[in-house]
């Protein structure tokens, strides 16, 4: 098993390569150097200028260089260890990670095999986290209806509401995202399956989002209701908050931005560093400022709800942003943290170390272990604590 599928990259290219294992984060051009060392100890070519073909394999490590073009883009060699800062069992992932090959699969085979690994992943976080799980439809839109087995009084009246990730394109979390917190928090998490791209462009899943959340507003009161989502669910968390303040609708208790961000307009440094796996496969510069047009459309890529870093962020709720110092998606999340700080919001940023892209998903990871449970304090810091 991978690490994750589904990140919400800006960029085509990674819809297109997604997943090959389940997992990943965004490179310039990486290579990976002999299997033989230490764990998997790697060799990084950035470059956003024109680079040579890929480095084979090799047993010696290359002699480290690097070259700055005028214009600052910088072409690097590195050899990067797996640390020993992250847990045995991080480590001996890591270690497992291969080399991504090109995938040719269609939108519909990729979105079979991810609800098979969902299935898989959903069964390995009910080992860990039991809760009781059942679909239901809410507003017209199905959902997935995961709660703990056993609900408190003092909790009886929150819910949460899961955005999960999968790239805008599959399913690749309302279980593994769902479970470990409704477990933890001792609450209801709603997961929201919304329509997916290319089928549906924005902002048919946000409009999914909202109607959830306006039918949840019926019988539950906002302080009571957290939304959060990984990857793209990230992204989709911080456009439906943007949605709600523009149709001036009260905003939930809290968020929750993990390895997602606020910018569908352009790539932040992290993606010309990182693939999904981290060092998975090589990158084209030219790529990374090609835009996700099946999910935009039309739409400008710096409307204030699908890019809500354009947005006014100020009286947002309390949000929690995770990620990690391997992922793609870094930058986003760091940047539109820095905007909500600005904005006066409560603010949080946790990073993980040498992880990749919603490492999360991999429940039984000490460092995912400690992930879900921050996750879970956050939501019951922040949601009222009586009915």
């Amino acid at each position: 098993m991978g690490w994750v599928a589904g990140a919400p990259s800006k960029r085509l290219r990674r819809w297109r390569r997604l997943n090959q294992s389940q997992s990943s984060a965004d490179a310039c051009r990486i290579t990976r150097v002999s299997r033989h060392h230490c764990l998997g100890v790697l060799l990084l070519q950035v470059a956003s200028i024109t680079i040579g073909g890929a480095l084979p394999n090799s047993d010696s490590s290359p002699a480290p260089s690097v070259v700055i073009a005028p214009n600052g883009t910088v072409q690097v060699t590195r050899v990067v260890p797996v640390p020993s800062t992250i847990s045995a069992a991080a480590q001996d992932k890591l270690g497992k990670i291969k080399v991504a090959p090109q995938s040719h699969q269609t939108v519909q085979e990729r979105r079979s095999e991810m609800d098979k690994s969902q299935a898989k992943q959903g069964q390995e976080s009910l080992e860990l986290y039991p809760a009781k799980l059942a679909t239901d439809i809410i507003a017209g839109v199905p959902v997935r209806v995961v709660t703990p087995p056993e609900i408190t009084p003092v909790k009886a009246s929150r819910v949460l509401i899961n955005l999960h990730g999968g790239g805008f394109r599959w399913d690749a979390g309302s279980l593994s995202e769902s479970i470990p917190i409704a477990n933890l928090t001792g609450s209801k998490v709603i997961a929201v399956l919304y329509r997916f791209t290319p089928e549906n462009r924005f902002p048919a899943a946000v409009d999914d989002a909202v109607a959830v959340y306006k039918e949840v507003l019926k019988t539950h009161k906002p302080a009571d209701i957290g939304i959060y989502g990984t990857s793209a669910g990230g992204y989709l968390t911080a456009q439906v908050a943007a949605e709600l303040r523009k149709l001036n609708l009260p905003l939930p208790a809290a968020l929750g931005i993990f390895a997602g961000g606020g910018d569908m307009s352009q790539s932040g440094d992290s993606e010309a560093i990182f693939d999904l796996e981290g060092f998975a496969e090589p990158i084209d510069p030219a790529e990374l400022t090609k835009l996700d047009l099946e999910y935009i459309g039309s739409t400008d890529p710096k409307d204030p709800v699908l890019s809500p870093l354009y947005s006014d962020l100020r009286s947002f709720p309390p949000t929690l942003f995770v990620t990690s110092t391997r992922d793609p998606e870094l930058s986003s999340t760091a940047i539109l943290h820095r905007a909500f700080l600005r904005a006066g919001v409560e603010a949080q940023l946790v990073v993980f170390e040498a992880l990749p892209h919603a490492f999360w998903h991999d429940p039984k990871l000490p460092e995912s272990k400690e992930a879900d449970q921050l996750m879970a304090t956050f939501f019951d810091r922040h949601l009222a604590k009586t009915n």
